[in-house]
This record gives C-alpha cells, structure tokens and sequence, in this order.
C-alpha cells in the first residue's frame, strides 16, 4: 500500500469503484436534487464535476447544461462513471482523468464546478478551492457537498478517526466555519451554507470499502464509546448490535466568484 495520500486514494477507489456506483448514499438522496435547485443550471453553461466517483452528480446536471467534463484521479473510477453515465444516454459528457488540486483546465473555463462527497479524500482542500475558484468565469459557482463536523475539534477528530478506521484513504472532514473560511480565502462569495442528514446503517457502510470483521467490532466499539459531543452530531444509535446506525451529517456549500 501507498504512503503516498492521493496514491492510496486511487488505489482505495480503483478496487471498490463499482461499489459507488450502486451505492445508495451516492446515487440517492435529497441532496442531488438540492443541488440542482441551488445552482439553477442553464441550457448554455460549461460545467466541471470533479472527483465524480460513481457519476450521479454528473448524471444529474448533464441534460441541463450544453457540456459537462467529469473527472477523477483514480482511472478505474473514471472509466466506471464513464461506463455508467454513457449507458444512462448521457451524451453531452467528456471524461478526464484529473487531481482535484492541479486542475488541467484555463482560468475562467466553467459556469459552475460540482463537487459532492469526495473533498475528505483531498490531501489539501483549500487548494482544491483556490484551483476551481481559478477556473471558473466571473459569475461562475463552486458547489460542494461533503461530510461535515461540528465546530468542537475534538469531537471532529474523532470523527475522522472512525471514518478513517471505514476508510484509511479518509483525509478530514471540516466543519462549517472552515468551509467558509476557505471559500471566503479564494475570493468566493458564500452563497448557501446548510447542513444535511442521512441515516446510514453501520454494517452497510462498513461493506461498501470491504471491512473485516475486525475492523467493524473496532466501529462498534467506536460508537459506543463515543463522547457525548460525537453522539448527539451524528445520532448514534442501537450501538453494538447488528442494527448500529447513526447519521452522516453532510455540508452544501455554494460560493460564486465575483464579475
């Protein structure tokens, strides 16, 4: 294994790819059509989706804009949304195999740049921030969706430390103020900031990255000891049983680069 981040996130990705595309927390959920709400695509626009994994933020706004490029940095992923956004009839998309922080495209390039569940994995979010902030035209939107944490740094380091022990290619999760700070810093203007829940089955999410049984007794163990500040953020419930669930707790932010 990789000691390289992005290096171990592809490989992650690459050997469970077709997993996110069946996955129910990626191809489902109220949050895509918010999304499309918020950003209000038009007919004209150019869009970028980076980091697409399975595809569905891609599938989603293709038939509302003129072109969409979908990119990923682990290969197997890329190919695997290719395969499934071009069998959904999807034929205004263009695939390319990018990194999230040294994005191969001109400033001033896209009306709108998505981003959904997948900056956690960035080694350097801010620099994934100030690169799409870079390429999109004045006027243009950076929308983002990703696992969110409460502002009590403790309570958000164990946080990562339980995604992390799912998922070892799990980077950080930030919580609300950092986001701002970040969008803010690029010279983006915040736009919508809210929060969003999903309940998420333990031993189903544990099954999506292949966890031994091991590491899904440490999970358990995890939630039951969690501190309180944990257990209230993500809701954690039936702890140590085989029906253990809790909540993902999800970010939207959009922000838009000024004219």
């Amino acid at each position: 294994m990789s000691t390289d981040p992005k290096a171990h996130s592809r490989e992650r990705f690459s050997q469970y790819a077709q997993n996110y595309v069946t996955s129910t927390g990626h191809a489902k959920g109220s949050e895509l059509d918010r999304l499309l709400e918020i950003a209000a695509p038009r007919a004209d626009w150019l869009a970028l989706d980076v980091a697409t994994g399975g595809g569905h933020t891609a599938l989603k706004f293709a038939p509302r804009v003129r072109r969409i490029i979908v990119t990923d940095y682990a290969p197997a992923m890329l190919d695997t949304a290719r395969r499934f956004i071009t069998q959904q009839g999807a034929d205004n998309a263009a695939f390319v195999p990018a990194d999230a922080e040294n994005l191969p495209f001109a400033p001033s390039t896209f009306d709108l740049i998505t981003c959904r569940i997948a900056p956690h994995h960035f080694p350097d979010v801010y620099r994934f921030v100030t690169e799409a902030a870079r390429a999109l035209k004045p006027g243009g939107m950076l929308l983002v969706q990703d696992l969110a944490t409460p502002e009590d740094d403790r309570a958000a380091r164990y946080i990562d430390s339980f995604e992390r022990l799912r998922d070892p290619s799990h980077g950080r999760c930030y919580a609300e103020y950092e986001w701002n700070g970040m969008f803010l810093d690029a010279g983006l203007t915040v736009e919508t900031a809210e929060h969003h829940r999903r309940s998420a089955s333990l031993l189903e999410w544990a099954g999506h990255q292949g966890s031994s049984d091991y590491v899904i007794e440490r999970l358990q163990v995890m939630l039951a000891q969690a501190p309180g500040a944990v257990k209230d953020w993500l809701n954690i419930r039936c702890a140590g049983r085989p029906d253990a669930s809790f909540d993902h707790v999800y970010i939207i932010m959009a922000g838009r680069k000024p004219n």
